[in-house]
C-alpha cells in the first residue's frame, strides 16, 4: 500500500514538473520571439509608430528596397563576408590545433602552456598596448588587424579541448599502433569525430567576425575597407538626422529595424542547416570515455 502511494505521489510530481517545464518554455519562447516579431513588423510599417504592434498597419518593403538599392553597401557586405570566412577558417584551424596539443599529456610543459592561455582569459595587455602593438607590426589599416586578434579565443580553445578529451583514447592508440602519425590521427580520427564541436565553435567565430565593430573603428581608417556593420550604422545615423530618407519618405525607425533584420538574416538562413550539429555541440566535453 505504501509503495502504491509512493508511486502515485511520484507520478503526480512528474506531471507537475512537465507542466512547469511546458509553461516555462512557452514563456521563454514568447520572450525571445516577441522582440524579433516586433522588429520585423516595424521594418515593414510605413507609419513609424511606437508601441507593441506585431502586425504592420501599412506594410511595405520600401525600407528593404532602400537598403538594397544602396550600392555603397555592396563592397562593405563583401568585406564582411570575406572577414567572416577567412577569420572563421583561421580561428577553427588554430583552435583545433591548439586543443589537440593540450590533450598530449606526455608533452613537457603542457600544464604551463595551459595555465598561460587561461591567464589571458582573465587579463590582457589593455587597449593602448594592443593598439601600439598592431601599429608596430604594420597591421594598421589592414583587415588582418581585425582578423588576427579574434582568431584565437581561449574560451573556444578550452571548449574544443574538452570535446577532444571525450574522444575514446583507444581509437587514437589503435591508429598509433597501425603506424599513424600524430598529425594523421588529428586529421583522420579527431577531426571527423568532432563535427558537432566544429559546427558550434565555427558558428561562435562566424557570429563574432560578422558582428565585429570595435576593431574596425579602431584599426581601419580607409573608408573602402569598412565592413557592413559600420557602413549601415552610418546610414542609419544619417537617416535619423533627417527623420526620413529624401527619396522614399521612409521613417528612420522603419529603416533602423530593416537594417537590423538585414544584418541578422545571413545567420537566420545558415543556422537551420547546422542546427543538428550545434545542438550536439552545446554539450561539448560533457561525455567522457
Amino acid at each position: 500500500m505504501k509503495d502504491k502511494f509512493s508511486f502515485k505521489k511520484g507520478s503526480r510530481a512528474r506531471a507537475l514538473f512537465r507542466i512547469f517545464n511546458t509553461i516555462f518554455m512557452i514563456v521563454t519562447v514568447i520572450v525571445i520571439l516577441v522582440p524579433i516579431l516586433k522588429i520585423i513588423s516595424d521594418s515593414l510599417d510605413t507609419t513609424g509608430a511606437y508601441g507593441l504592434r506585431l502586425i504592420p498597419k501599412h506594410p511595405t518593403l520600401a525600407a528593404y528596397k532602400a537598403i538594397i538599392s544602396q550600392t555603397t553597401l555592396y563592397t562593405p557586405f563583401l568585406i564582411s563576408i570575406y572577414v567572416t570566412l577567412i577569420g572563421t577558417t583561421i580561428g577553427l584551424l588554430l583552435t583545433t590545433l591548439g586543443a589537440y596539443v593540450l590533450i598530449q599529456y606526455e608533452m613537457p610543459g603542457r600544464k604551463l602552456f595551459a595555465g598561460l592561455l587561461f591567464f589571458t582569459m582573465l587579463f590582457n595587455g589593455g587597449l593602448v598596448p594592443t593598439y601600439l602593438n598592431m601599429r608596430n607590426l604594420g597591421l594598421m589599416d589592414t583587415l588582418w588587424a581585425v582578423i588576427l586578434p579574434l582568431s584565437l579565443q581561449v574560451y573556444n580553445l578550452i571548449l574544443m579541448k574538452s570535446f577532444f578529451e571525450g574522444i575514446p583514447k583507444s581509437l587514437m592508440e589503435s591508429a598509433e599502433i597501425d603506424g599513424c602519425t600524430p598529425m594523421g590521427i588529428f586529421f583522420r580520427i579527431v577531426l571527423p569525430l568532432s563535427k558537432p564541436a566544429l559546427a558550434a565553435i565555427g558558428l561562435f567565430f562566424a557570429v563574432s567576425f560578422w558582428n565585429e565593430y570595435f576593431n574596425f573603428m579602431l584599426y581601419i581608417q580607409d573608408p573602402a575597407k569598412l565592413n557592413f556593420q559600420i557602413v549601415i550604422r552610418e546610414m542609419i545615423i544619417e537617416s535619423t538626422t533627417t527623420q526620413s530618407t529624401a527619396s522614399s519618405g521612409i521613417y528612420s525607425k522603419t529603416l533602423q529595424n530593416a537594417a537590423i533584420i538585414v544584418t541578422i538574416l545571413p545567420f537566420m538562413v545558415i543556422y537551420p542547416f547546422c542546427q543538428k550539429y550545434f545542438v550536439q555541440g552545446v554539450t561539448l566535453g560533457a561525455v567522457k570515455e
